[in-house]
Order: C-alpha cells, then sequence, then structure tokens
C-alpha cells in the first residue's frame, strides 16, 4: 500500500476556504481510498506528501526529502490573488511572493481546483512541476437540503425575516469578494433581505478593511452580517436562504458555491471568465449591481424560474460528486508515484 502523508495548518485561521477543502479533500480520500495508508502531519518516510499550505517548515522538509518522496502542492493562490486579498507591507510582499514561487517550483505536482489557473501558473515561469486540475469537492454527508422546520429554526436564531426572500452572501469580508456591491444591489431591493456569513480572517490586513468597518456599523435595514460562523452551522446558514450571491471579481473554486449546490440553492455569481469550465451554465451571471438586482427581483417573484435553476443547482452538484472526485485522486496519486519513481530512477541512472 501506498503512504501519504497531508501537511497543512489551515484550520489555524477560522472561516477560510482552504481550511474547508483540506477537511474535505482528506476526508474523501481517508474514507474512500481504501488502497492507501492516509496520515495527517506525521514525521517520518512516505511515499507521497501532499501540502495543502505553504508554510516554511514543509518548504525546507520538501527540499531535503524532493529525491525519495513525490512533492504535491495544492495551488490555493497566486501573487495576484493575494494582492486582491491582503495588504502586505511592500518589502513583505516582494519576500513573499519569491518564497510562494520558489515553495511551488519545489513540488514534483501541483493541483489547481480550476483550469483557467493552469497558463497563470504557468505563466510565472513554473515548468518543471506538472500542473494538473482536480476540482474542489463538498460532501453531501453535511451539507444536504434540510426541512422547512431547520429553515424557520436558523431564520429565528439570526435574527432574519421569516417571510422575505433571502439572499445569502458567504465569505471573508475583502474587496475581492465584492462586499461592496452585494450591499449595494441589496440598497436596490429594499423588499429582499441579504445575509452576509462570514468576516475579517485575517484581521486588519484583510483588503479594504477600514471602509467594511464602516459599512458594518451602518448597513442598511435590509442587510445582515452574521460574522465568522463554525462550519458546522453552515449547513442550516445555506438552507435558511433562498439563493446565494457571490459577487467577487476572482476566486479559483469556492466551497461557498460547492456547499450551495449541495443544498439545491440557485447561485448567482459576478460573469468572470474563470468560471466558464468549473460552472458552465448552471449559475445565474451578472456584471453589475443592475444586473444583479434584476435577475434577483425575477427570480424572486417567478416561481417557475425559481424552481428551474435550483434543478440546474443539482445538476451541478451530481458533477462534482462523491464517486468522480474520489476516481481522480485514486488515479492522480497512483500515476504521480508511478511516474515520479521511474524519473527518478532513470535520473540516477544517467547521473
Amino acid at each position: 500500500m501506498l503512504s501519504i502523508n497531508m501537511r497543512s495548518s489551515a484550520n489555524s485561521v477560522k472561516s477560510q476556504g482552504v481550511g474547508s477543502c483540506y477537511d474535505e479533500q482528506v476526508g474523501l480520500v481517508r474514507e474512500g481510498l481504501t488502497d492507501f495508508i492516509i496520515s495527517e502531519n506525521k514525521k517520518g518516510r512516505f511515499d507521497l506528501v501532499h501540502y495543502h499550505t505553504v508554510n516554511l517548515q514543509y518548504y525546507f522538509e520538501r527540499l531535503l526529502n524532493r529525491h525519495s518522496t513525490v512533492g504535491i502542492g495544492y495551488v490555493h493562490f497566486l501573487p495576484e490573488t493575494l494582492d486582491e486579498s491582503l495588504k502586505l507591507p511592500g518589502l513583505a510582499r516582494k519576500v513573499f511572493y519569491k518564497y510562494l514561487l520558489a515553495f511551488y517550483n519545489s513540488m514534483d505536482y501541483l493541483i489547481t481546483v480550476n483550469p483557467y489557473f493552469i497558463e497563470r501558473i504557468r505563466s510565472y515561469g513554473i515548468d518543471r512541476p506538472k500542473v494538473l486540475f482536480i476540482p474542489n469537492f463538498v460532501s453531501s454527508k453535511s451539507f444536504y437540503p434540510m426541512s422547512d422546520e431547520v429553515t424557520r429554526a436558523s431564520r429565528l436564531q439570526y435574527d432574519i425575516p421569516i417571510n422575505k426572500f433571502v439572499v445569502l452572501g458567504v465569505g471573508q469580508l475583502q474587496t475581492r469578494k465584492g462586499v461592496f456591491d452585494f450591499v449595494e444591489t441589496a440598497k436596490k431591493v429594499p423588499a429582499i433581505h441579504f445575509v452576509w456569513a462570514g468576516g475579517f480572517s485575517f484581521g486588519r490586513i484583510s483588503d479594504g478593511y477600514e471602509k467594511i468597518k464602516k459599512l458594518l456599523a451602518n448597513p442598511p435595514e435590509n442587510v445582515s452580517f452574521l460574522g465568522i460562523l463554525e462550519r458546522e452551522d453552515m449547513p442550516a446558514v445555506y438552507n435558511m436562504a433562498d439563493i446565494m450571491f457571490l459577487p467577487s471579481y476572482d476566486e479559483l473554486f469556492p466551497m461557498s458555491i460547492l456547499e450551495a449546490l449541495c443544498c439545491k440553492k440557485p447561485v448567482l455569481v459576478r460573469d468572470v471568465s474563470l468560471y466558464s469550465d468549473i460552472l458552465f451554465d448552471y449559475c445565474m451571471k451578472g456584471q453589475s449591481t443592475d444586473e444583479f438586482a434584476a435577475l434577483i427581483k425575477n427570480i424572486a417573484k417567478d416561481a417557475s424560474a425559481y424552481n428551474q435553476w435550483c434543478e440546474k443547482s443539482w445538476e451541478c452538484h451530481r458533477l462534482y460528486s462523491e464517486e468522480s472526485i474520489l476516481r481522480q485522486w485514486a488515479s492522480f496519486y497512483h500515476n504521480a508515484y508511478t511516474s515520479s519513481k521511474e524519473e527518478k530512477e532513470n535520473g540516477r541512472k544517467r547521473g
């Protein structure tokens, strides 16, 4: 049996997609890949080491073991996506980005959750590792459609109007996430209630921190900010909403979208090219607050259209089923080990 060690510190910061992605991916392969021995953050020798975060400790570990183990790196961000999320001082930013690319370059394989980013990764001169696409995954054992009683109880818990159409936004409070457009859209449809679940996971270095703090202090009457919630509370939060609305400007493959799809909720996103190869035509798309507001008003008053988009969400959810994603990981881990072992042996012979 092949051994895989999962390396991550993602859960040291609450309410961020990297942590959710880690928990879901490890849970999936630990339960489903019975011909592998899966470890988490253990010391020792392993056939493959899968790095989910870019800790300096992991980088030195990788350099020491690069000839004896297969190194796999998850690409959860690139310099340009970090620029839109965090505000780092000039020198720290320059040093960290140089380190980030060195970390990625040290891997035998890189995994991105969106095929759109394959060429963007290579544009940084990261040619040596093999860059592949495997989508994110969310377990339908945790996220699924719940009863009307759960919906009602959840709305009462968070002081959300029982009888109003509810639009949910999920994510860290950052400019990149489109939180200002979320609120501006809410102003255009005052009869509809908007709820944002998420907060400043990285504190004051979150992009737009001061402006967003002012927004939180005086939001429109039809907007509620719930702050950072535990992940186990989120299934009920998705279920209390009628649709999910994520006006982000840049993403890889948000876990929040997959979670909403699992709950059979229609999804509205900004119409940007990075969604083309992962969401196809299964989600509503707009480009401005006027378009967002019009789409939300239409689906709120048209029961037939609402039900159609619920079904489209369910179809998209089935694309990213447990069986499909598990097969991709099984094939990848086996092939990565075999190919890397052959390459290393051939390299020793040539040497």
